[in-house]
C-alpha cells in the first residue's frame, strides 16, 4: 500500500466522525424540542469553554492536512490523465481550492460562534456550504472526465453525485431550517462520502480489493504510484457493476446508521410515536403526581356529591 491509500483512510475517518457527531447532535436537539427545532451548522462539543470548539479545531486541522496534500500532489506527474502533466496539476489545484474554501467556511464559523466580529446567520452559512459542495461536485466530475483509469473515473463520478446531493440538502436547509429530514440527510450524505472515500482507496490501491481483470499501474520512470486499469471491455463493465453494487451496500449501511442512531437516542429520551407526532413518555414522578391529582379530584367530587 502506498501513501495514497492512507490519505483516503484519513479522509474517510474524518468525514465519518463528523457525520456521526452531526447526526447524534441533530437528532438529540430535535427530540428534546421538536416544535422549537432549527437546523444548526455547528453543535458545541461540550459546555466547558476548553472543549466547546473541539470539533471545529479538529475539522480545521483535517482540512489543513487535506489542503497541503492536494497542493503537494499537484506537483507530481500522473500518467493516467488524458493530456500532459499540466492537466493533472490543474485538477489537483482545483481540488485544493475547494478544500481551501471549506477551510475558510470552517474558520468563519469558528469566528462567528466564538466572537462578535463575524455574526454569520445559519441560513447564510448553509447557502455558502451549498455553493462549496456544488464546486466540489463539479471538481470531481471534471476529474472523472479526464481519467484514463476506469475505476478512478467511476469513483470520482460517484463522489461528484454525493457532493451534489449534499449541496441540494444545504440549499434546502438554507430555505427551510426547520426541516429535520434534510438535516439528517445532510449528515447521512457526509457519512456516505466518507465510506465512499474508503472504498475508493481500497479499490485503487489495495490488491485484495481490485476487481478481477483489472490491475494496478505503476509509472516505473518516476515512481509515481498510479491507479488501476482494466484491459478488456468485459472486465471494465464487470468492475463498474461491482462498484455500483458496493455503492448500494454503502447506502444501505448509512440508512441503518441513521435508523439506529435515531432509535437509540429516542429510547434514551423516552420518546414514543402517537398518531404521526412524537411525545415524551411519562416518568415515574409524573405518574405519581397524576395519580395524586386524580385522587384529590375524586375526593373533592365525593364531598360535593355528599
Amino acid at each position: 500500500m502506498g501513501g495514497g491509500v492512507f490519505y483516503y483512510i484519513f479522509s474517510s475517518a474524518a468525514l465519518i466522525t463528523l457525520a456521526l457527531y452531526h447526526l447524534i447532535s441533530t437528532t438529540t436537539a430535535y427530540l428534546k424540542s421538536p416544535h422549537a427545532y432549527i437546523a444548526k451548522p455547528y453543535y458545541p462539543f461540550s459546555s466547558s469553554h476548553r472543549f466547546k470548539y473541539l470539533q471545529l479545531y479538529l475539522l480545521i486541522l483535517c482540512l489543513l492536512v487535506a489542503f497541503a496534500h492536494q497542493t503537494l500532489v499537484s506537483s507530481d506527474s500522473d500518467p493516467l490523465l488524458k493530456g500532459s502533466t499540466p492537466v493533472h496539476r490543474f485538477t489537483s489545484l482545483q481540488s485544493a481550492a475547494v478544500l481551501f474554501l471549506f477551510l475558510i467556511l470552517s474558520l468563519s464559523l469558528l469566528i462567528s460562534d466564538s466572537t462578535s466580529l463575524l455574526p454569520l446567520p445559519s441560513d447564510l452559512f448553509f447557502a455558502l456550504a451549498s455553493a462549496v459542495f456544488f464546486l466540489q461536485s463539479s471538481s470531481s466530475a471534471s476529474s472523472a472526465s479526464v481519467q484514463t483509469s476506469d475505476l478512478q473515473a467511476k469513483c470520482d463520478s460517484v463522489s461528484a453525485q454525493i457532493s451534489a446531493l449534499a449541496a441540494l440538502l444545504c440549499l434546502i436547509l438554507a430555505c427551510q431550517p426547520r426541516m429535520f429530514v434534510a438535516d439528517v440527510g445532510l449528515g447521512g450524505a457526509v457519512c456516505l462520502q466518507g465510506l465512499w472515500m474508503l472504498q475508493t482507496g481500497l479499490s485503487l490501491y489495495v490488491d485484495a480489493f481490485i476487481p478481477d481483470g483489472c490491475h494496478k499501474l505503476l509509472d516505473v520512470v518516476s515512481g509515481v504510484e498510479g491507479s488501476t486499469k482494466c484491459e478488456l471491455e468485459d472486465s471494465r463493465l464487470r468492475a463498474v457493476a461491482i462498484l455500483d453494487l458496493v455503492f448500494v451496500v454503502h447506502v444501505m449501511f448509512v440508512v441503518l446508521i441513521v435508523m439506529v442512531t435515531y432509535g437509540v437516542i429516542a429510547k434514551s429520551y423516552g420518546v414514543r410515536r402517537l398518531g404521526g407526532s412524537y411525545e415524551a413518555l411519562p416518568t415515574a414522578a409524573s405518574s405519581v403526581a397524576d395519580s395524586s391529582s386524580n385522587h384529590i379530584q375524586m375526593k373533592a367530587l365525593t364531598g360535593t356529591q355528599a
